[in-house]
């Protein structure tokens, strides 16, 4: 079986080298000058994940310019958005102006751009079709709070994870309920292969062609989201960078996937 989703290709050996080599710069950087790094540092974060989803969005959908398009496939738009908003903070740092606000700024600006791109894009060719990203997404904000109920209740410790550990969860609910709106209501396919054996398996059971496939997939993102993000949190304790920078990457991981199901339903017309 894949354990590679769909679409995974590697960009052009000269988009690579400039990936690889402004990665490696940054990992420099950071060693030599280890800026801190603050919960609020992590959630300043949140705009570049958004525009890493935005950028792959038009990516998917053929809207950016050649030179520019190699970046935003996949895995390069991972490695596109961590130079960036490295290479950002990294800036900030030497300029002594590394707040939370200020790397998050660009970034807001950067994510707002791309979408408003999209959006305009999909406006002017008569494809917009907000209205299931917009439950999507509701729901989603809904399901949050509960589950983080859920997860206080079985472990109060849970609760040292803080807004990153809402956040993580949030992102999770986030891709699992817009994939599951993507399957069972707008017909979109999944290309993740271990996402697609949940779905398959949902679709063994009676209850398919009653309540669809999705909840399944939104029970164990959930379920898998709520175990580490309670494993994390007495790591968080203990070390507060490492812990807090660990739940950022949790919640990239659904956060990224659940936005750009969001922005590509809004703009295709489904």
């Amino acid at each position: 079986m894949a354990i590679l989703p769909e679409g995974f290709a590697l960009p052009p050996l000269p988009y690579l080298v400039v990936l690889v080599a402004g990665l490696a710069g940054i990992t420099v950087g950071v060693v030599r000058r280890r800026p801190s790094v603050t919960d609020e540092h992590v959630l300043a974060l949140v705009p570049w994940m958004v525009s890493g989803s935005a950028l792959h969005v038009l990516y998917v959908a053929g809207l950016l310019p050649p030179v520019v398009e190699p970046f935003g496939g996949t895995p390069a738009v991972y490695l596109s958005v961590a130079v960036l908003a490295g290479g950002t903070y990294l800036g900030l740092d030497v300029a002594g102006e590394a707040t939370p606000r200020n790397l998050a700024v660009p970034g807001l600006v950067f994510a707002g751009g791309l979408v408003v791109l999209a959006v305009g894009t999909a406006l002017a060719a008569g494809t917009l079709a907000p209205l299931w990203p917009t439950i999507a997404l509701v729901v989603a904000v809904l399901v949050t709070p509960a589950t983080w109920a859920v997860m206080t209740r079985i472990d109060p410790q849970v609760t040292a994870a803080g807004t990153l550990g809402v956040l993580a969860v949030f992102g999770h609910a986030l891709d699992g309920v817009s994939t599951a709106v993507g399957v069972d209501v707008l017909g979109f396919g999944e290309r993740t292969p271990l996402s697609r054996v949940i779905l398959e398996a949902a679709g063994a059971l009676p209850t398919a062609d009653v309540i669809g496939v999705g909840w399944l997939f939104v029970l164990v993102k959930l379920a898998v989201a709520g175990l580490v993000v309670g494993l994390l949190a007495d790591y968080i304790r203990e070390e507060p960078t490492e812990g807090a920078l660990l739940l950022g990457l949790v919640a990239a991981v659904g956060l990224g996937p659940g936005v750009h199901n969001l922005l590509l339903f809004a703009i295709t017309g489904a």
